[in-house]
């Protein structure tokens, strides 16, 4: 057989003692065990970032090659669709924001949109609204409908008193230009700002959370009621909020850092 495969005799001896099997790197358990409860959504980061919780320091190299061993691949590597705006609000309102997003007070300024979700075989909606100060989730909603409705069903749910908020961001949708939306900010002396026209950085930070809830929760699970969707979506913001380090937050949580930097 050497012979016909022109292979040397102390070739095929050589290659037929060779160990080939590889340690299993003893921290490996721990990384797929973050990684499941993470909903694979976590990387290298954040992976290293929960480890050293637990008192472990591993490099990322060291965990990128655990994860490539196990086959473990985090949702973000996957593109995802993203559907065409539709009508502008014009209203002459400026972006007092002005994309600063970083180092405001808790409630200083809350950022907002909605995005569709796939329920059973039509299109649902769901909106959140985030506060700049730590990116925590204050308040979401649930529906069948991109309407002002939806925002307003929002904005009831948050805790507290509505009169801190100072600042409501939104980009220019349809669902953000109504008297329910208006009174409601009139009422408790919220200031508007608006993000320019056709410009998503203006409202990044809300941007970025939807890409967070597209890939970590509405594009792995199916839903096929209003009720499941609902019910789902508060889980998810739990662990958003509570369980979700965030780089922005040097690798806390939204709930981790507001408890650390709220007197």
């Amino acid at each position: 057989m050497c012979k016909i495969l022109e292979i040397s005799r102390s070739g095929y001896y050589k290659y037929r003692d060779k160990d080939f099997s590889r340690k299993k790197d003893i921290h490996t358990d721990l990384v797929i065990k973050i990684f499941h409860e993470s909903n694979r959504i976590y990387g290298t980061r954040k992976i290293k970032n929960a480890c050293e919780d637990q008192g472990i320091t591993l490099s990322r190299r060291r965990i990128g090659r655990i994860m490539t061993e196990e086959g473990l691949v985090s949702r973000y590597t996957v593109v995802q669709f993203k559907p065409q705006r539709q009508n502008v609000n014009r209203e002459q309102i400026m972006n007092i924001v002005n994309q600063e997003f970083n180092g405001r007070k808790q409630k200083e300024v809350i950022v907002s949109d909605l995005t569709y979700v796939r329920v059973g075989s039509t299109w649902y909606y769901i909106c959140v609204i985030v506060d700049l100060f730590n990116r925590e989730v204050i308040c979401y909603s649930a529906g069948t409908r991109k309407t002002a409705q939806l925002v307003k069903e929002a904005f009831a749910t948050v805790k507290g008193n509505l009169s801190n908020v100072q600042c409501f961001h939104s980009d220019r949708g349809m669902e953000f230009k109504n008297s329910l939306i208006e009174d409601l900010i009139d009422t408790f002396g919220i200031s508007r700002s608006l993000s320019e026209a056709g410009v998503p950085y203006d409202n990044a930070v809300a941007e970025a959370t939807f890409k967070s809830i597209k890939t970590e929760f509405v594009y792995p699970n199916r839903f096929e009621t209003l009720q499941q969707l609902k019910q789902e979506l508060s889980v998810y913001v739990w662990w958003f909020n509570n369980k979700r380090y965030h780089q922005t937050l040097n690798y806390l949580t939204p709930v981790q850092y507001r408890l650390e930097n709220v007197i």
